[in-house]
């Protein structure tokens, strides 16, 4: 009986994150810092996430991954916390660099990675109030039911209701691939494509 206690909590946890969240008061966030394109390096952000997670705790904030997309300049942090002030606090005082936006996000339940390579994190900015958590989930679930036919793994997606953004991750051969599957399963091109190394 205890083991199946336990087996019942694990796929609790893993299939309803969100809820989870909300028992202990916090929620997740994705903050993006668009620093100088062609200038950032995924060893420079490993360094200031470590100073991150040295002073997270201060703030009540738990960072989670980070992606990099060192051509660009962009750099997304995912992360858990009662709100984003102790996100912007812990940047703040960890390193200085301050996010350009912080989204309020729901996500799915996560894919398993099949290795840290060919990963992309595509973005598409719907319009506000034009989408919900669960037209996501629904689209989520097309783009899985015919990933395979281009190569690709969808790992999960992050949806923010208000501004109506929504950012998955995959891992893929190339970009092309991404948006095809993405065209066949519902019809909603991402607006942007990028190609990123993960952090944890």
């Amino acid at each position: 009986m205890k083991a199946f206690f336990c087996v019942v909590v694990v796929v609790l946890v893993y299939v309803c994150p969100q809820q989870g969240f909300a028992q202990t008061g916090k929620n997740l966030y994705i903050d993006v810092h668009q620093l100088t394109p062609g200038k950032v390096t995924y060893e420079a952000v490993a360094q200031a996430h470590a100073k991150d997670l040295a002073v997270q705790n201060k703030y009540n904030v738990q960072f989670l991954k980070y992606w990099v997309d060192e051509e660009k300049g962009l750099v997304y942090c995912l992360s858990s916390t009662a709100d984003s002030a102790g996100i912007r606090k812990t940047h703040a005082e960890a390193h200085g660099l301050l996010p350009d936006q912080v989204y309020l996000v729901t996500d799915g339940a996560a894919a398993a990675l099949k290795n840290q390579d060919n990963l992309f994190l595509d973005i598409h900015h719907l319009g506000a109030g034009k989408v919900t958590a669960k037209d996501v989930a629904g689209a989520h679930q097309k783009d899985l039911a015919v990933q395979d036919k281009f190569g690709v793994n969808f790992i999960n997606y992050w949806v923010n209701e208000k501004d109506g953004t929504v950012l998955c991750l995959s891992q893929a051969k190339d970009s092309a691939a991404v948006i095809n599957t993405h065209r066949l399963a519902h019809g909603l091109i991402p607006d942007a494509v990028m190609r990123v190394k993960q952090g944890q």
